[in-house]
């Protein structure tokens, strides 16, 4: 019997308000059975995070200071489980 792996997906996110929500559904429509998903809103200011908090209560949210898409991607690497 072989176990299937979870699967950790990082969304790095700056006022992305427009994309941010197809982006998740993409990942959603995945028929992986252990998806984890991290959205790493880096400081926006469109109410990019308030729309994944209220709208995805399943996506983990991580919230920092901007500091580039490379900080916003290794600090949900850091957070992934």
């Amino acid at each position: 019997m072989s176990e299937t792996a979870r699967i950790s997906v990082v969304i790095p996110c700056f006022n992305a308000e427009k994309y941010i929500a197809a982006a998740i559904r993409s990942v959603l429509a995945q028929d992986w059975p252990d998806l984890e998903i991290v959205v790493v809103d880096d400081g926006s200011s469109d109410g990019s995070a308030e729309l994944v908090r209220d709208s995805f209560p399943g996506v983990r949210l991580v919230r920092q200071e901007n500091r580039g898409v490379a900080a916003a991607r290794n600090n949900g690497i850091s957070c992934a489980r």
